[in-house]
């Protein structure tokens, strides 16, 4: 795994899709760690969070800020400001944010993803309200995501 030199300076442009109340920023791009990972920073509106998936890659979530239902392979459970879960890949997973203020998460996509182009192109598909479980899988078939399932609630 090879890492090039990152300093960042967090004016990363944020992201924003807000049919599923998400701000995110990147924070270490795939290319500066060989592809081997991504890291991205999140902060979702209260009662919300992604649709039920599943994609090849792993993900760690280090919750910072807030409260989260989160169901992964059918387990549902809650973590907390400092708690960190894990996703591996295929597996079938969401998140909730159960509070009623923004809470936010860092997560460790692996290996990595262009989260710039995947996210834009989400919100691009989310656009105008939620489309449907078909419209969601045709967009992730070039991104081998495969949309299970509605959001959870909380």
């Amino acid at each position: 795994m090879t890492f090039s030199f990152l300093h960042s300076t967090r004016i990363e442009p944020v992201i924003s899709i807000p049919e599923i109340g998400l701000d995110l920023r990147v924070c270490v791009p795939p290319q500066t760690a060989g592809g081997s990972l991504t890291a991205i920073e999140t902060t979702n509106q209260p009662g919300f969070g992604p649709p039920l998936h599943r994609h090849r890659e792993t993900e760690i979530f280090y919750v910072l800020e807030g409260r989260y239902l989160f169901e992964v392979d059918d387990k549902r459970f809650h973590a907390e400001t400092g708690e960190i879960v894990t996703a591996p890949g295929g597996s079938a997973h969401a998140f909730v944010n159960t509070t009623d203020k923004p809470a936010r998460q860092y997560i460790l996509i692996i290996p990595g993803l262009d989260a710039v182009a995947f996210f834009t192109a989400l919100g691009d598909v989310m656009r105008g309200g939620k489309p449907d479980r078909e419209r969601l899988n045709t967009f992730g078939l070039s991104w081998h995501v495969e949309f299970l399932g509605p959001p959870l609630k909380v």
